[in-house]
């Protein structure tokens, strides 16, 4: 899982994931870890009963680029709507456990906006895009601006979401 946890990050922010020297004490550490040990434990703590998309931890990069690991926990029985973040919000999923099928792109049908600030749109399923079946070590990027949708699950599932943030939007964790 750190393998993973690395390659994700690197996607995230070249140099970063591999970089784990201690650095000087006048400059800023080179490196963020997220244990195993603390992603099974964070994913452990999610309740059971909804979907559960929170924040293990958003790193300053740079200052003024921010990368946020989220875990989440979906039952079988809450596949949930069709989403698509109408910032410029890349998301990269690695599943951990669990398989379902994602859909991506195409038209999202009967779309809605879940609260006056959400910055997503939402849609009870999308029309067209591209379908796949994801399970335990997959990996999908998924550009900003573009429907995503689980439009079944055959189990519940677990996934790590990285979010590469470079207007610096998400909160420091």
């Amino acid at each position: 899982m750190i393998r993973a946890l690395n390659f994700a990050l690197a996607l995230c922010v070249p140099g970063l994931a591999g970089a784990q020297q201690t650095a000087p004490p006048d400059r800023p550490p080179v490196a963020t870890d997220v244990t195993a040990a603390d992603i099974r434990a964070f994913l452990d703590a999610l309740p059971r009963e909804v979907v559960s998309d929170r924040p293990i931890r958003v790193v300053d990069v740079t200052g003024d680029y921010r990368v946020g690991v989220y875990g989440v926990y979906r039952p079988e029985e809450v596949p949930g709507d069709a989403n698509l973040h109408r910032v410029s919000t890349t998301e990269i999923y690695y599943m951990l456990t669990g398989a379902a099928t994602l859909v991506t792109g195409g038209t999202m049908v009967d779309p809605y906006q879940p609260s006056p600030t959400s910055t997503s749109l939402r849609a009870p399923r999308i029309d067209g895009g591209v379908s796949r079946r994801v399970a335990p070590g997959d990996v999908v990027v998924i550009p900003g601006h573009t429907p995503h949708w689980w439009s079944s699950l055959e189990s519940d599932i677990e996934y790590l979401i990285f979010r590469p943030d470079p207007d610096s939007r998400l909160p420091l964790r």
